[in-house]
């Protein structure tokens, strides 16, 4: 059966028209004219019918001719058919490979814009984890140098301890000596004093029982006093004056309690120092012990920023791992 719009007039003038260029008018050749429409066997029935038209009556031999060619006809009609057929189903199943194709053309394309945009996602993601690595490692930088200030801190004031320790120790070392010497100068005092009763006791005595002696006893008087003191040479020198050797002896007293209570304040003082001293010894213990709180949270936000720093690694080697196994898809 002939397709929409095919007929004989049709045939007839796509006949014609490969005639008028010189071609062969075959029905392929008929077939492409018209289009790619119609069958083979309608372009050649409507062709054979042309034909008869334009052939006139022939022979008897013409005839067996004829009748061999329309054998030939129908057997070319035939295979063509069957050629035909095959050319369908070979068309047919090109078409729908082709389809196919197409289907899995898009698909492919559709994965390669999910994956397209999968990289940009994950391009961002490696770009934002990037900052961030890179914000740890300022952070880090920042914690390790406040770590080394913390340190260094903390060594100065060990050695401003080691100092006060030091000053401390010297302190308490003055403050014994100064102890020993006013023990020393109390023995001393006390034993002069002792003495000075004792020789002023014997002074009255000697006056009173041998003025004779004075001279002796005041010679004596001298050169012991010359060894304490030199103050207390004025008795030996003012020995016939008793109520002045009595006034002197005060006198020296008087000094004598003096210099004590000087000495007596002085101690109070080293104590006072000693005790500031020891005040900011506590107060550096206590600093330092707080420095040494801080280096230990810094020492952890240290641990911990390492620790993050180590995961951001791994996710960047994973994720950097992703991106060349998708690469290389």
């Amino acid at each position: 059966m002939a397709r929409g719009g095919i007929n004989k007039a049709v045939v007839q003038e796509a006949r014609d028209a490969l005639l008028a260029r010189g071609q062969n008018p075959s029905i392929d050749a008929i077939r492409i004219e018209l289009g790619n429409t119609g069958s083979r066997t309608t372009i050649h029935r409507y062709m054979k019918e042309i034909e008869e038209v334009e052939t006139p009556i022939r022979e008897p031999r013409e005839r067996f001719s004829d009748e061999l060619a329309n054998l030939v006809s129908r057997l070319l009609e035939r295979m063509t058919e069957e050629s035909g057929a095959a050319v369908s189903n070979a068309q047919a199943m090109f078409d729908q490979q082709r389809a196919d194709l197409e289907q899995k053309l898009e698909a492919s394309q559709s994965e390669l814009t999910s994956l397209r945009r999968q990289f940009e996602s994950q391009g961002s993601a490696l770009e934002t984890q990037t900052a961030e690595l890179q914000t740890s490692q300022t952070s880090l930088q920042a914690e390790i140098t406040r770590n080394a200030r913390l340190s260094q801190n903390c060594i100065d004031l060990e050695l401003r301890v080691q100092e006060k320790d030091e000053q401390i120790r010297s302190l308490e070392e003055k403050h014994l000596h100064s102890r020993d010497a006013l023990e020393h100068y109390r023995n001393a005092v006390k034993e002069q004093r002792d003495q000075e009763q004792r020789r002023h006791e014997g002074q009255v005595q000697l006056v009173q029982v041998e003025l004779r002696q004075l001279q002796q006893t005041l010679i004596i008087k001298q050169d012991e006093l010359t060894r304490l003191n030199r103050d207390n040479e004025r008795l030996l020198s003012e020995a016939r004056q008793q109520n002045k050797v009595m006034s002197e002896q005060e006198h020296s007293m008087q000094r004598l309690t003096g210099e004590i209570t000087s000495m007596k304040t002085a101690v109070a003082k080293a104590d006072g120092a000693k005790e500031m001293l020891k005040e900011q010894l506590d107060q550096s213990r206590d600093e330092a012990k707080r420095l040494e709180e801080e280096v230990a949270l810094a020492a952890e936000e240290v641990i911990q920023a390492k620790r993050q720093l180590t995961e951001f690694s791994v996710e960047l080697t994973q994720l950097r791992q992703k991106m060349d196994q998708h690469g290389s898809a």
